[in-house]
């Protein structure tokens, strides 16, 4: 990260010395093996992590057993799969959101610790406890 450019990457190519040059690829991806990413610290992950997990919403209480009488009702229900990750602008504080698609449509659910309860990108799943009314009040087409 470059300290004149807060927030973005600032990449030097070999061939493109000067800024008219580097406008040339202008609209172009960087793409990097998975294995060449950085490590990123324990809470921190890559949106293309998190695109395409499936969503749970856990019901009733944690246990701490390590393999509980599950019940219909207890069980985690499928809300949706992530499609894409918002996150707020420059000039603007707030907590990234996950767009999830749901069978009711759209749901926008905050990537905050207090919702988002476990997230496992090994195994594609994200466990949430919604707030009361969140997955009507988010959801298009209800």
């Amino acid at each position: 990260m470059d300290r004149n450019h807060p927030g973005m990457g600032v990449f030097h190519f070999v061939g493109y010395a000067s800024i008219s040059d580097a406008e040339k690829l202008r609209s172009y991806d960087v793409l990097l093996p998975f294995e060449e990413r950085v490590a990123l610290p324990a809470g921190k992950y890559f949106v293309t992590d998190l695109i395409g997990c499936t969503v749970f919403e856990s019901v009733g209480q944690e246990t701490k057993l390590s393999s509980p009488a599950c019940s219909m009702e207890d069980a985690p229900r499928v809300v949706g799969a992530v499609r894409d990750v918002f996150f707020p602008g420059e000039s603007m504080a707030g907590t990234p959101l996950l767009q999830v698609d749901t069978p009711g449509g759209e749901l926008l659910l905050p990537l905050a610790e207090d919702i988002c309860l476990r997230i496992d990108v090994a195994s594609r799943r994200i466990d949430v406890r919604l707030p009361e009314g969140l997955d009507g009040l988010n959801t298009s087409g209800r």
